[in-house]
């Protein structure tokens, strides 16, 4: 028997990164899958090809989190098909502009909210709404950042949508509890994804960074998805409303030499 046998999980921004690696972690442990991507359709096919090693029902989907009425209609979709929806996780997110708010449009601003906080508000809202029409329990995890509380400058707005992550999850923890719904956090630090691509490509880049991680590394995105299957489990039945820093210590050394 394993961990996720019999369950069906959607996870968003699964074409790469830490949602690929999620996605794989689930199919190996039984899970059906539902990948979703938002533009890169060819990431999603390779992924898609990947988690067919070892699970046959998988489905791909195009998602754009940030849209309400998508949200609502393309996660019917698969709840019909599937028959259910057993675990979410909102991994789909855009990273900093790296521009400073004196210098930000609006428009840059809200891209960054709508996707990374709305987007996690708009796809829970569905999944408690279908696991409570059901009477059944669910698990939401969401893949915040270690900025839900470490800051740095020009980059307000994903800053701000992931603390606005932080304290979503803990309300709707209470909300939904009483439903056997969980909702944590995993927090990542630096992780060996796309969206620290000038780490991969320059070693010069890399070692710089890993100087402020106590492990003195950075972390691999399978290591995420290990922590993502255990909040997915019936071991971590009695978890909720809690973030979980995977950052090699990165946050607890932040202030040395204060």
């Amino acid at each position: 028997m394993k961990k996720l046998d019999n369950k069906v999980a959607l996870i968003t921004g699964s074409d790469s990164g830490i949602g690929r690696a999620i996605a794989i972690e689930y199919a190996k442990s039984g899970a059906s899958v539902i990948i979703c991507y938002y533009r890169d359709e060819e990431g999603g096919n390779e992924v898609l090809g990947q988690v067919k090693q070892y699970h046959g029902r998988v489905r791909l989907i195009q998602l754009d989190v940030s849209n309400e009425t998508e949200v609502e209609s393309k996660l019917e979709d698969v709840i019909k098909e599937f028959g259910g929806l057993d675990i979410l996780v909102n991994n789909a997110a855009v990273n900093g502009s790296g521009i400073p708010v004196h210098d930000m449009d609006t428009a840059v601003f809200d891209k960054t909210i709508r996707t990374n906080l709305y987007g996690t508000f708009f796809c829970s809202r569905k999944f408690i709404r279908h696991r409570k029409r059901e009477g059944k329990p669910g698990k939401i995890i969401n893949i915040s950042s270690v900025h839900e509380e470490i800051n740095a400058p020009g980059n307000a707005d994903y800053n701000a949508s992931k603390a606005g992550i932080r304290n979503f999850m803990r309300t709707l923890a209470l909300e939904v509890a009483s439903l056997g719904i969980t909702v944590n956090n995993i927090a990542p630090g630096m992780i060996l994804t796309p969206m620290n691509q000038s780490a991969i490509d320059d070693p010069e880049v890399l070692k710089k960074a890993e100087q402020n991680i106590p492990l003195g590394r950075a972390g691999m995105p399978e290591e995420i998805a290990y922590l993502a299957l255990f909040l997915a489990s019936d071991e971590a039945n009695y978890v909720t409303g809690s973030t979980y820093a995977m950052d090699g210590g990165l946050m607890i050394n932040i202030g040395q030499g204060a």
